[in-house]
């Protein structure tokens, strides 16, 4: 069997830290990334942690680096989840890496055969599920997936157009609602 990496484009590359504003600011001063959009306390309808009913409150910082969107995550909650997974006493650093796909259930399923379970099932307030993959004993890091849906597309292309033309200037900026 192949790698499930192989079938799909690495979109988005994301890490969890305990502050997705000064993250974001960081990385933008180092690397000249941005401008990020910040979501705080993104509402979820569902969050399954490992099969299991729960629920998550984290924030978000999303810009563009180059060809990828990068995303900044934090956990505003005590709660088990695929970020205490890895960081479970306050680390930073890599989480996952996002993979947009044309079918949800058929690219779990690749996962799921290559030993990769879905640690996180999870849907947003309108609907929109995305799932992460335990990818963290093969790849040392968990993998996001979601199907390209206009809404999805369109906010990645919001985020790439913001970058055109960005100076540099106001480098985190709130997601307006």
């Amino acid at each position: 069997m192949s790698d499930p990496l192989a079938h799909f484009p690495v979109r988005q590359i994301a890490y969890f830290t305990n502050d997705v504003r000064a993250a974001a600011a960081r990385h933008a001063a180092l690397y000249g990334s941005g401008p990020f959009f910040v979501s705080e306390h993104i509402p979820l309808r569902r969050a399954d942690y490992r099969g299991r009913p729960g629920t998550l409150d984290h924030s978000s910082a999303y810009g563009q680096w180059g060809a990828l969107m990068v995303e900044f995550v934090q956990q505003n909650d005590a709660g088990a989840s695929v970020f205490r997974d890895l960081y479970p006493s306050g680390g930073e650093g890599l989480h996952h890496i996002a993979l947009i796909v044309d079918d949800l259930a058929a690219a779990a399923a690749r996962f799921e055969a290559a030993g990769m379970p879905c640690a996180l099932h999870a849907e947003m307030m309108d609907g929109f599920p995305f799932l992460m993959m335990d990818g963290v004993a093969r790849y040392g890091h968990f993998v996001e997936l979601y199907e390209g849906t206009a809404t999805l597309t369109g906010f990645y292309d919001f985020v790439a157009r913001a970058a055109e033309d960005y100076d540099g200037r106001e480098p985190v900026r709130d997601l307006a609602a």
